[in-house]
């Protein structure tokens, strides 16, 4: 399948969110009072803040902010050699430039200071980009990231690359009030923020008002409308959700703290490249779906019952904070709970004050990014080894006992906990539907999971996704999911109707452009246009045009993005706008020249259009910067084939098969090359191949009835 590079751009790649060099004043702004004025009233919450990861996660560099070694010290990896020095008070690297020569840079900024620091560098007015090279502050001493990457200047993914750029993957969770200010005609930066960090006012939002009247001068307290703490989950979650989250911006300017998640960001379901298919964290995905998952969730708990949220650190030390709910007293906050001692041998199983004996070793398995940053999963999983073992995931069990079995563990907890009730987890149907399974039975329970209300709305989301791709869900069930309580469904289902008649999809689809949740709007509205616009009712056209203009105009708010770029030039294609979509896809490859799958639909277009030397163009230009990726080879072949260039085809088949000789896909190419030629003994054993990779795999009707020829 092409090579979806805007899906690698988190993955441990970056810290966390945003800056710019656009030098705003020091004069907070838009009604941002700036955390200065916060502490003479909140002392002790503002003492809390100062030693925090928010108060930490970016800084202008001084020896008091700048953690690693800038004494002329200097770290290689492959044939690039790096060097930190600092004179007068400033810090500078030398590195590869994105030119591929040495070039010479002022550090900018810091980023965090536990257990990694990182550093910004202006390449150019306004751009920041972020180093490939930390300093691990516990071990005293510099490392590469992704030492096994070796990505070349011009790669999207150099330090230099699109990939890496802070403004548009990390600026607006690292500070307060931030506006990225990206002008896309020009291509530069023009950042602006209320505050360096995060700051007060970044959870608060802005505090000219309270302060106004903390001083007396009359009105109403504005933070009385944002309180937050323990009971107040939904209130939290739109606080805390948007930075410990991955999802999509719609906007450049980072939304007022408290603001609907949903009308603001369109979050990343379970996908594979994010988590495992039972649920566990994969990729980098800062918490917040996971904990979506979580029964914890659906109880009520917020962030604030564990963390304490100025510091940053957790309420209690060790299993306390767990047993401050499970334990022998409960909790009246949450009266389900099972009042029993947890803290002990009799359940954990395990020798009292062990590590393998804390609560968070087995419900709360941690994940590192970044090489040495280790997150912890929000799941809050009970262990399961065997659906861990379907899912292809780790398993928390066997990772500590090393040599043992899925089947040993799990005979080992049914003899603890015989009556353990893993409903709430369990994703069997959905992991059996992942691997391939589309009986009966399954696509049946994983439909039920799919509209039983009590399982976690993402997970429904993500199966209902599935699901639909497949076009395995009636037009009833659909129906039904797009009426759901919560918006991630409803946004999913949205494109689980494509297997139904147009008229029956539009009617259906409708009512979803008034949906109260903007990431609702924009779906549906890309989902008509996808289905046929033409045949929309004429009293409707207004709304419709305004989700249309509301999707294109969230996409642009990250135009600074390949992927984009991608989506706007997908919409276009979906409304047979040719020349747009052309446009969109040429700017998603000068952006990140690796990204095949814009140059296979570039070459489609162009090939479409009876450009035959346009599509060899992009398919060449292609092949230039991913010289090994063989979905571009097999589009040269089939364009070589279809201005019968029998053997300039067979060529590129061959090529694609010696880039990935484990493809199914490719081997039957590499068949029908045969045919082509008339070579039938060539071409049953490369369709021989192909069936040994994939027992499934189609033949084209003509290939299968050129091998059933008599000899």
């Amino acid at each position: 399948m092409p090579r979806l590079r805007w899906q690698l751009f988190l993955a441990g790649v970056l810290c966390a969110l945003s800056a710019s060099l656009a030098r705003a004043e020091d004069v907070p702004r838009g009604g941002f009072a700036g955390s200065a004025s916060c502490a003479g009233c909140h002392v002790a919450e503002a003492g809390a803040w100062a030693g925090s990861d928010h108060a930490w996660a970016l800084k202008t560099p001084d020896a008091a902010s700048v953690l690693g070694d800038f004494n002329d010290a200097s770290i290689a990896n492959g044939n690039v050699t790096t060097r930190f020095t600092s004179k007068n008070g400033r810090y500078f690297v030398e590195t590869e430039g994105a030119d591929g020569k040495p070039s010479g840079f002022e550090v900018r900024y810091t980023v965090g200071h536990r257990p990694l620091q990182q550093y910004l560098v202006e390449t150019e007015k306004g751009r920041l980009q972020v180093l490939d090279l930390a300093w691990d502050v516990t071990a005293g001493k510099w490392f590469h990231l992704y030492p096994d990457q070796h990505a070349p200047p011009g790669d999207g993914l150099h330090w230099t690359g699109t990939y890496k750029n802070w403004q548009a993957r990390c600026a607006t969770c690292h500070q307060t009030g931030f506006d990225k200010g990206f002008d896309f005609p020009t291509r530069t930066y023009k950042s602006h923020w209320a505050e360096l960090t995060v700051g007060c006012e970044a959870c608060h939002g802005p505090g000219g008002a309270h302060v106004a009247w903390a001083k007396g001068h009359g009105g109403e307290d504005p933070y009385a409308a944002l309180p937050m703490g323990p009971g107040q989950q939904a209130q939290e979650l739109a606080v805390c959700g948007p930075c410990h989250a991955r999802r999509e911006a719609f906007s450049q300017v980072q939304p007022a703290a408290g603001a609907p998640f949903h009308d603001n960001y369109a979050l990343a379901l379970l996908t594979p490249d994010l988590y495992f298919p039972d649920g566990q964290q994969k990729d980098e995905v800062f918490i917040l779906g996971s904990f979506l998952q979580s029964k914890m969730k659906a109880r009520g708990v917020t962030c604030s019952n564990c963390h304490e949220p100025h510091g940053g650190g957790l309420v209690a030390e060790g299993n306390a904070v767990c047993t401050q709910c499970h334990g022998t007293a409960g909790n009246d906050a949450f009266p389900s709970l099972r009042k029993a001692d947890f803290d002990t041998p009799l359940h954990h199983r395990h020798k009292q004050g062990s590590e393998a004996a804390q609560c968070v070793s087995c419900h709360m398995p941690g994940r590192s990014y970044m090489r040495i940053d280790p997150r912890r999963d929000h799941f809050f999983r009970r262990p399961d080894p065997l659906q861990s073992k379907a899912a292809g995931a780790p398993d928390v069990c066997t990772g500590c006992h090393a040599g043992k079995t899925a089947g040993w563990a799990a005979e080992q907890i049914a003899a603890w906990t015989p009556a353990g009730d893993k409903n709430w987890q369990d994703r069997s149907a959905f992991i059996a539907f992942t691997n391939g399974d589309r009986a009966e039975k399954t696509v049946a329970d994983l439909t039920r999971y799919v509209l039983d209300r009590e399982h976690p709305a993402i997970a429904r989301a993500t199966a209902l996704q599935a699901l639909g791709s497949a076009g395995s869900l009636s037009a009833a069930d659909a129906g039904q999911a797009l009426k759901d309580d919560d918006p991630l469904v409803r946004a999913a289902a949205t494109g689980a109707l494509r297997q139904i008649d147009i008229q029956s999809r539009i009617a259906l689809l409708m009512p979803l452009l008034a949906d109260p949740a903007r990431s609702v709007r924009q779906r549906t509205a890309v989902e008509i246009a996808g289905a046929g616009a033409a045949k929309l009712p004429a009293q409707d056209d207004a709304a419709y045009s305004r989700g249309l203009r509301d999707f294109v105009d969230a996409r642009m708010a990250n135009a600074d993005t390949p992927e984009s770029h991608m989506a706007i030039g997908g919409l276009a294609l979906s409304r047979r706008q040719w020349d747009e979509a052309q446009q969109a896809f040429t700017t998603a490859v000068e952006m990140d020249p690796q990204l095949a799958s814009a140059w296979l639909v570039l070459a489609q277009l162009a090939d479409a259009r009876g450009n035959v030397k346009a599509a060899e163009d992009a398919l060449n230009a292609g092949l230039a910067a991913s010289p090994r990726n063989a979905d571009m080879m097999l589009a040269r072949g089939d364009l070589a084939a279809r201005q019968g260039k029998f053997d300039d085809a067979l060529g590129w088949y061959r090529r694609a098969q010696g880039a990935d000789p484990q493809r199914s896909d490719v081997w039957v190419a590499y068949a029908i090359g045969y045919a082509l030629k008339g070579d039938k003994v060539a071409a049953a054993e490369a369709a021989s191949r192909a069936r040994a990779l994939d027992p499934g795999v189609a033949l084209p009707q003509e290939l299968e009835q050129f091998l059933a020829q008599p000899k």
